[in-house]
């Protein structure tokens, strides 16, 4: 079924750019910081894309099978069970690759008036090279997927593909596999994971285990990234370690919860870490790992640990 139409009016009052029944294009937070005040978000100072050329998208608006509290998107994936379409009802990779670069010129339109704005990168913005697949829902729902990662690479980008890692046996037959993969491990046992993730699926806790026993026989780059929550998960470094030594990334990230979105109608602003406890928690999680502590970026409360800094090239420098 397409998205609901009460659904896209509240999508388009987001700033939501619709692209056929369920994709969707937002301009990123630091790719508007990039163009009017040259600040950069943390992927291009860890990694090396350019923030204000970041496709921020998904091939998956409304369907998520987490309801997790922490969540800053909009309402929908707390509020209506997931959402389930049949088999010919999913839009053409290349249509919405397409359709999904002429919403991110769309949305940039504005920003050529700004006065703030270098115009240099705002002309740069309009051919974007990098395809975050991460914007809402959770795009292994998305069956043609490889399909949607392919079309992306033909067309010159690169691709960091975040999933929720309820799907194993999506991400065993990616082919091609994303530029980057990230895993979203944000809970270190099951008793907090439904808690805090709410999943809609009765095995999630064990699927994510098999994904994170899947990763190293990935051949790509992968991050497992902790989003932490005050007085919810923020701690418990020993069982995060395991669960890392398991899936043995390149790079750990952890990340603070932000106080933003609507998640501010489930949390409080003291659910929000401070930089010094991401700190202080990916400094002990890399003597657990012995990883490295590679880099931070304190405004967006994250700190970067890779597992073998001589061997591994961190940035990209697309």
């Amino acid at each position: 079924m397409p998205v609901l139409p009460h659904v896209r009016e509240m999508l388009r009052k987001q700033h939501y750019y619709l692209v056929g029944e369920h994709g969707a294009v937002k301009l990123c937070h630091w790719l508007k910081k990039k163009l009017t005040e040259g600040r950069a978000c943390y992927k291009e100072n860890f990694y090396g894309i350019n923030s204000h050329r970041c496709l921020q998208m998904t091939p998956a608006v409304d369907i998520c099978n987490h309801a997790c509290i922490y969540c800053w998107r909009y309402q929908a994936p707390q509020e209506w069970p997931l959402n389930v379409r049949s088999s010919g009802g999913w839009d053409d990779p290349r249509e919405l690759v397409e359709g999904l670069i002429e919403g991110q010129r769309a949305l940039l339109t504005g920003y050529k008036g700004n006065p703030k704005t270098n115009l240099r990168l705002w002309e740069e913005a309009q051919n974007p090279n990098q395809a975050a697949i991460s914007l809402s829902g959770e795009p292994t729902l998305y069956p043609h997927l490889s399909e949607l990662i392919e079309e992306f690479h033909r067309r010159g980008f690169t691709t960091f593909l975040v999933t929720n890692g309820t799907m194993p046996e999506v991400l065993e037959r990616l082919d091609p596999l994303p530029t980057q993969l990230y895993i979203s491990v944000d809970a270190p046992n099951e008793r907090i994971y439904k808690s805090l993730c709410r999943p809609y699926i009765r095995d999630g806790w064990e699927r994510i285990k098999k994904t994170l026993e899947l990763l190293p026989s990935l051949d790509t780059r992968k991050v497992v990234r902790h989003t932490l929550v005050e007085g919810w998960n923020l701690g418990y470094v020993k069982d995060y370690a395991r669960l890392d030594k398991v899936a043995s990334p390149e790079f750990v990230e952890a990340k603070a919860y932000m106080f933003v979105g609507y998640s501010r109608q489930r949390m409080r602003i003291d659910n929000m870490p401070s930089f010094e406890r991401i700190k202080s928690f990916a400094e002990e999680l890399s003597r657990e790992l012995s990883y490295t502590y590679h880099a931070e970026q304190p405004p967006s409360r994250v700190s970067l640990l890779i597992s073998d800094p001589k061997r591994i090239k961190v940035r990209l420098d697309n």
